[in-house]
């Protein structure tokens, strides 16, 4: 059993499992009943995306320097006790069930989901 980290809107892997979106916003132009069907989420968890705010920052680093400045950001939104909880009931459940958490950036170097991907490790998930 284990997490595995996507790129939503990528076709599913055999075995995946539900796939839960960690993005801020739902997809423009895509009918709801349609979101599991087009491989982007089965379930929405906004509360483990960026903050709008922080959004804009990493919309914008465009070098190492602003890319760690959203790093440090993102880490110490998700040191909130709500995220935390969720971290850990995500990494308790990818012992018993295969799950995926994804976001849509095409470069998971700069996109959250490779921050997400250690604070689920860092929190014990077994991760694919």
């Amino acid at each position: 059993m284990s997490i595995r980290v996507v790129r939503l809107g990528n076709p599913r892997a055999a075995g995946e499992g539900l796939r839960i979106g960690t993005v801020r916003r739902p997809p423009r132009g895509v009918p709801k009943n349609e979101y599991s069907s087009r491989d982007l989420y089965d379930v929405w968890l906004p509360e483990l995306a960026p903050s709008e705010a922080l959004l804009k920052d990493a919309d914008a680093a465009h070098d190492e320097r602003s890319w760690q400045k959203f790093v440090r950001r993102y880490r110490i939104e998700m040191s909130r006790p709500e995220a935390r909880h969720l971290l850990d009931v995500m990494a308790a459940l990818s012992k018993q069930t295969n799950f995926a958490v994804g976001c849509y950036c095409a470069d998971e170097s700069h996109c959250h989901r490779s921050i997400l991907r250690q604070l689920l490790a860092d929190h014990g998930a077994e991760i694919v």
